[in-house]
């Protein structure tokens, strides 16, 4: 892309790779002193670029490219009978759109979904000040979706608004929901949002084939991958 050439972007020495074991990991992070707009996150999107916090990050591994940036087709998705049925499940749910930010509510979800989902992970243990660095850039164009039971929170999904569609950031929920498979709803609500607001993705970061932990992006069909620097049907 034009604009990435006047760019900076930093290399990260051989780390532990978060996904593979007994990988070593390299990531290219955008320079953090540029300032970055709606437009260029999009453009970076589009090159396979994935933010978290205030950073911009693609993998940028020597001996390996198993990350592969995803994105669904959303004017030609189907949801499959499977979906359909989670699909049905919640729509009970009410959802609200809000700016980004810290309430002990949304804190206090966030904390157990880390606590009993992702306690061997690197997020473990959650804090107030993880939250907000993680979840809360207020760039103008960061969204938090709040879904509820009633008056009672149990999903949010944080998404970026991007010119060409929705880029999927993080989604947290209630542990004891699991029969709503909530984690699957939430990205079939942001399709259906993006299709509703005439745009044509969402944007799910990496697929990596060996992690059972992104096996799930796979199921969202049709969809493209980024490799070799181009969009393509996989």
């Amino acid at each position: 892309m034009s604009q990435e050439q006047q760019l900076r972007f930093f290399a990260t020495p051989a780390h532990d790779c978060s996904y593979l074991t007994d990988q070593k990991a390299t990531t290219l992070f955008l320079d953090p002193d540029v300032s970055v707009d709606q437009q260029l996150s999009g453009l970076l999107a589009d090159n396979g670029f994935r933010r978290s916090g205030s950073h911009y990050y693609h993998p940028y591994c020597e001996a390996c490219n198993a990350c592969t940036p995803v994105r669904v087709l959303v004017n030609a998705f189907k949801r499959s009978k499977g979906q359909r049925r989670i699909w049905n499940k919640n729509q009970d749910l009410s959802v609200h759109c809000t700016a980004p930010a810290f309430t002990r509510e949304r804190y206090r979800l966030y904390r157990r979904y880390i606590r009993e989902r992702h306690a061997d992970g690197d997020m473990f243990p959650p804090s107030p000040r993880q939250f907000l660095d993680f979840l809360c850039k207020d760039d103008g164009f960061t969204r938090f979706y709040e879904f509820r039971k009633d008056e009672r929170l149990v999903a949010v999904a944080v998404a970026d608004l991007l010119p060409n569609g929705l880029s999927a950031i993080y989604t947290f929920f209630d542990p004891d929901e699991s029969a709503r498979s909530l984690g699957t709803f939430c990205v079939l609500w942001q399709i259906e949002e993006s299709f509703s607001g005439q745009q044509n993705y969402l944007y799910l970061g990496y697929w990596i084939q060996n992690c059972s932990k992104m096996a799930y992006k796979a199921s969202y069909i049709p969809q493209e991958r980024y490799i070799n620097g181009v969009w393509q049907h996989p």
